[in-house]
């Protein structure tokens, strides 16, 4: 049994040795990054069983990812390598701040090899989760259907389904993004989204109200929005509960913080913890993953959430 599966693109990451415009720029550093690896990857450090779902090149680029994702402890069954397509490749931006900007070269990505038939049935109902993000469809219109295929077949076998919007306007365009977007939310239990994503999905100005209240047709089990160093604030069972963040000496990287906290959230949610709980868990190890450079170095493991939430000798299942 698996805890979690994702479906998603890995690719080669190069982070720049040093800040600043990336014309500038002389060295980078190899890394491994995509969100929803960089999920996966966080869940496994966290101590869950976690599954990815993926297609690689038959490259040096895509044996390195997938023994990178074999070292983490995720289950590769399903992530294959395949000939004639090179492993997609991104190059980072980041500035004095810590922010920063992605240039992305996936173009003839190797998951468009996938088929519906590669959704493997029996590979989805061996888990507990599924999450999805926007990222994966936003890719070609085949992956779209691919992402149905997963929910559809997570649905029928019970599964929870998490979904992070993680917005990439780059990629498609924004009706696009809109449409298919907002077709997933029927089927979400558990929504882990910035308000500034739903304000876009919703069209609305960025007022938390008005935009749980748009969700409310859905019936989604937990809405959870993202507010950064300020926290995050959680709808759980119709309740609202509003939780700090973690204060952070210095921001060195933000990518891949999204992801540390959606990994930690369904983590803590798995624990059958309290809200309070969850979300504070959440905020940890988003503020853990910006204090380090890299899609996923700083995705930490669950001793070091626990001691800064000042938790390190109790860890309750």
């Amino acid at each position: 049994m698996l805890d979690v599966i994702t479906i998603g693109d890995g690719m080669i990451t190069f982070n720049p040795k040093n800040t600043g415009p990336m014309r500038f720029v002389n060295e980078f550093e190899r890394k491994v990054g995509g969100a929803e690896l960089n999920f996966a990857v966080g869940c496994a450090r966290l101590g869950l069983r976690s599954g990815w779902i993926s297609r690689v090149g038959k490259d040096e680029f895509g044996k390195f990812v997938l023994n990178f994702m074999r070292g983490e402890g995720v289950d590769v069954t399903e992530a294959r390598l395949v000939d004639g397509y090179p492993t997609s490749v991104n190059f980072k931006e980041i500035r004095e701040s810590g922010d920063g900007k992605t240039f992305y070269y996936r173009e003839k990505s190797p998951t468009e090899t996938m088929t519906l038939e590669d959704i493997d049935e029996d590979y989805i109902k061996r888990a507990k989760v599924l999450h999805i993000t926007g990222v994966f469809p936003a890719i070609s219109e085949r992956n779209v259907e691919l992402v149905r295929r997963a929910v559809l077949l997570a649905k029928k076998h019970g599964l929870k389904v998490s979904f992070d919007p993680n917005i990439r306007l780059k990629l498609w365009s924004e009706a696009k993004a809109r449409e298919v977007l907002k077709s997933f939310l029927p089927d979400v239990d558990i929504l882990l989204a910035g308000i500034e994503e739903l304000s876009f999905l919703f069209e609305m100005e960025e007022q938390e109200e008005s935009l749980v209240a748009q969700m409310q047709p859905y019936d989604i089990e937990a809405i959870v929005i993202k507010k950064g160093a300020e926290g995050s604030v959680g709808y759980i069972h119709g309740q609202r509960l509003q939780v700090p963040g973690f204060p952070v000496g210095k921001v060195v990287d933000t990518v891949g913080a999204g992801d540390g906290f959606d990994a930690g959230f369904i983590y803590a949610w798995k624990q059958n913890w309290t809200p309070e709980r969850i979300l504070t868990f959440a905020n940890a190890v988003g503020a853990l993953v910006v204090s380090v450079a890299g899609d996923n170095e700083g995705l930490p493991d669950l001793d070091e959430v626990l001691e800064m939430i000042g938790e390190k000798q109790r860890i309750e299942r």
